[in-house]
């Protein structure tokens, strides 16, 4: 038996008399590799593509029983190493399966540095219907990850098979606890002496914008494993739009690179990744054959409120954050035409398009804000136009926990009352099972109730077709059509983040009195319920009767 080891001297695989693995190489085992990084990882590469096993300083990390892997496993039909300047190992394994078409995914590890990089080039979405790398640790040994989403101690499923309740009221999901993709830096699970965290790395390739949330870590619930993810594409939020475009599963672009980093137990920073720009790696593309936007100036910004500018096109996704002048720059960007929005916290309020040239800066002149419904002059207005329901009841904990969790403040049915009710008494989240109606109460002057007025009514996402009916004073206001949203379930399962839409209802001056009005708002469907929480619903962004 010969052993293919990594010479720190070489730039390319030797052949050396058989030794064991004491140092950074990597050795031909059963159609894959053991790899040494040098320092304190020494990982498995089957044949397939997928790790069977990760020691970190000896200590078994990885389930015995289940790989970390590609979906359920990648099913690799060739896996091969090679090395970058002596000091870099790349596997790269290339599956030709039916339920991958043709993918490539990377494992790469520097002499030295506790850090499995990963990068994935699908040619296909994974007919599973999502692209996600899940390290699958082992809980006894990385008991320590994030409590949303910890299911071990459970006392049963309350929905489906992944959302979960204990005996004292409080809920748990791999859905719960995940940051917008704006936020993604590093995330994982620790134990005695180790610790095991995800480097989401560049989103450029994933799809659903710099607001949509996915699945990030799991105790699954049977006590074995500890699951810390890397979700790239998703059918979670399968119809997703950003700016009115439709964002399909990006592929033929590689996903990445990311990482998965390895430490004695503290959090690390997010990982410099940019020697993988001279490893050769399927769809790569260096920085010299990327350009950039310069915005000058947004003019009509409401200073309580983030602005970010966000671009997308069918290979790629970019966002960044204005400064207080609305003036900001999106670096590293791919050459192409895109769709260009500005958001307002997560309200788009502005769509244009913008081309971006490889090695140039393009610049955007001051824009001026055109699409912000907060200028609209009201009678009056419930929260605000921002894109999210967070200020409202129970709005802060819909990434969390689900609805019927005892931590929740009981959602009503509520009766608003404008003038004296507070904002946050306001439901976040409207159920046909479960709150309805929600009424509101409002006066208006002889002269106001003279006089016809738009009603509008906000949402960041909805359920199974749910919209609103609603009645004023006794009478009904025509029913809308349902507006498209992505089809998961979104309020139960840790985001508000759908597509904003606002219904608008134009209302005579016969509807109203001198006074005391009230209004009624009840979700309508031509879909029927699952539970009281999987019946019609949305989430609110805002609502306001108009001048």
């Amino acid at each position: 038996m010969k052993t293919i080891v990594f010479s720190l001297a070489a730039s390319a695989l030797l052949i050396m008399p058989t030794r064991s693995l004491a140092s950074f190489g990597a050795v031909p085992s059963g159609g894959g590799y053991i790899v040494n990084n040098g320092a304190n990882l020494v990982f498995t590469i089957t044949s397939g593509g997928d790790m069977s096993s990760c020691k970190y300083k000896g200590t078994e990390l990885n389930d015995t029983g289940k790989a970390s892997c590609i979906a359920s496993g990648l099913s690799a039909s060739s896996v091969t190493a090679s090395t970058n300047g002596g000091n870099v190992i790349i596997i790269k394994c290339v599956s030709t399966a039916s339920e991958f078409g043709n993918m490539t995914h990377y494992y790469i590890v520097q002499s030295g540095v506790d850090n499995i990089y990963m990068a994935t080039y699908p040619t296909m979405e994974p007919t599973v219907g999502e692209l996600r790398y899940i390290f699958r640790g082992q809980f006894n040994v990385l008991p320590n990850g994030p409590a949303d989403s910890n299911n071990n101690g459970n006392t049963g499923a309350i929905e489906s098979t992944d959302v979960f309740g204990h005996s004292n009221g409080q809920t748990t999901s791999k859905y719960y606890g995940s940051e917008r993709a704006k936020d993604l830096t590093v995330k994982g699970a620790t134990g005695s002496g180790v610790g095991v965290f995800t480097a989401f790395g560049n989103r450029e390739s994933s799809m659903g914008g710099p607001f949509v949330r996915d699945i990030e870590n799991q105790g699954d619930g049977s006590g074995s494993d500890q699951e810390i993810y890397n979700y790239m594409n998703s059918g979670h939020h399968l119809d997703l739009t950003i700016g009115g475009q439709h964002e399909a599963f990006r592929v033929n672009v590689l996903h990445g690179p990311y990482a998965f980093c390895f430490t004695a137990g503290s959090t690390p920073s997010v990982p410099d990744m940019s020697f993988i720009a001279n490893l050769g790696l399927t769809g790569y593309v260096g920085t010299s054959g990327r350009g950039r936007v310069v915005l000058n100036g947004l003019s009509g910004m409401n200073t309580a409120y983030t602005y970010y500018m966000g671009f997308a096109n069918t290979t790629a996704q970019y966002w960044t954050a204005l400064n207080s002048s609305g003036g900001g720059e999106c670096y590293n960007m791919k050459p192409g035409n895109y769709t260009m929005v500005i958001y307002k916290n997560e309200l788009v309020v502005w769509t244009g398009s913008v081309t971006v040239t490889a090695g140039n800066a393009t610049t955007v002149h001051t824009i001026t804000i055109t699409g912000d419904p907060s200028t609209t002059a009201t009678i009056w207005r419930i929260g605000d136009w921002d894109g999210t329901a967070l200020e409202f009841l129970n709005g802060g904990n819909i990434m969390s926990m689900h609805p019927q969790d005892v931590r929740n403040t009981h959602w009503g049915p509520v009766t608003f009352t404008v003038g004296s009710s507070s904002t946050g008494s306001f439901p976040s989240c409207q159920f046909r099972g479960t709150n309805s109606p929600t009424t509101i109460k409002f006066n208006l002057t002889s002269a106001q109730a003279g006089a016809a007025h738009n009603l509008n009514i906000g949402i960041t996402t909805a359920y199974n077709n749910g919209r609103p009916s609603v009645t004023i004073n006794g009478h009904a206001l025509s029913n809308p059509g349902a507006s498209t949203q992505p089809g998961d379930r979104s309020l139960t399962t840790g985001t508000y983040r759908g597509n904003n839409t606002t219904f608008t209802w134009s209302i005579p001056a016969s509807d109203f009195v001198t006074g005391q009005n009230t209004l009624t708002i009840t979700p309508i469907s031509g879909s029927g319920d699952l539970s009281p929480w999987l019946s019609a619903s949305w989430a609110y962004d805002c609502v306001e009767l108009a001048n």
